[in-house]
């Protein structure tokens, strides 16, 4: 699924980047497939608002739809 589908309050890990332009933004934050992302707020036809280790960032719908995620924190 992609980070778009996740629900409030959803941890996800990041399993693929689809895009490079996207990749490269999100490595400048420390972030990148395999980073646990909590989602905080899903604001209605704006941004996603996520958590990732202490920080919290505002994520836009189409940079959303292009990050893979899988459910839960890793065992």
């Amino acid at each position: 699924m992609c980070l778009s589908e996740v629900r409030r309050g959803q941890s996800v890990h990041i399993s693929r980047i689809e895009d490079d332009a996207v990749r490269t933004q999100l490595i400048r934050f420390g972030i990148c497939e395999g980073s646990l992302l909590k989602c905080l707020e899903k604001i209605p036809f704006g941004p996603f608002m996520i958590r990732h280790n202490r920080q919290e960032i505002a994520i836009g719908r189409e940079i959303a739809e292009v990050i893979q995620v899988e459910g839960g924190p890793l065992s």
